[in-house]
C-alpha cells in the first residue's frame, strides 16, 4: 500500500522543497519538543538510518536553512541539530498538507471500509512485528 501512496505523498513534500527522508528528520525534531534539538545519533536511532545517511540529509537541510548544527556544549566531539524558525514553519505546513493529502487519498473509503482497512493493517503489523 505504501508503494501505491508514495508518489502522491512525495508530490506534497516536494512543494515544500523536501524529500520524504528530509521531512522525517524535520518531523522528528519537531516531535522532540522545545528546543527542537537532537544529536545526529539520536536522529539516526529514531529514524533507523545509518549515520552516513543522516549526514547527507542534514547537509541538505542545513543548506536549505531548515536546521542548524552547533557544537554540543556537553561533548565538544559531538554536534546538536536544531530546527530553525524556517524549518519549524515548513514542517508544520508540510504536515498539515500531508495530513490533508492522506485524508483525500483515503476518502474513497466509507467509514465501514476504512474501519476494515484499519483492522486488517493492525493484523498485518502484529504479524510483521513478530
Amino acid at each position: 500500500m505504501g508503494l501505491l501512496l508514495a508518489p502522491a505523498q512525495e508530490k506534497v513534500f516536494t512543494t515544500f522543497g523536501l524529500q520524504r527522508g528530509e521531512f522525517d528528520v524535520l518531523a522528528a525534531l519537531r516531535r522532540s519538543g522545545d528546543p527542537y534539538t537532537l544529536t545526529p545519533s539520536q536522529l539516526s536511532a529514531t529514524l533507523m538510518l545509518t549515520r552516513a545517511g543522516m549526514t547527507s540529509r542534514l547537509d541538505r537541510l542545513e543548506a536549505a536553512g531548515f536546521v542548524e548544527r552547533t557544537l554540543d556544549p556537553g561533548d565538544r566531539r559531538s554536534f546538536r541539530v536544531r530546527l530553525t524558525d524556517k524549518g519549524f514553519a515548513t514542517v508544520d505546513e508540510a504536515m498539515t498538507a500531508h495530513t490533508a493529502n492522506v485524508t483525500r487519498l483515503l476518502s474513497a473509503l466509507d467509514g465501514k471500509r476504512l474501519g476494515a482497512l484499519d483492522d486488517l493493517l493492525r493484523i498485518l503489523l502484529r504479524a510483521l512485528d513478530g
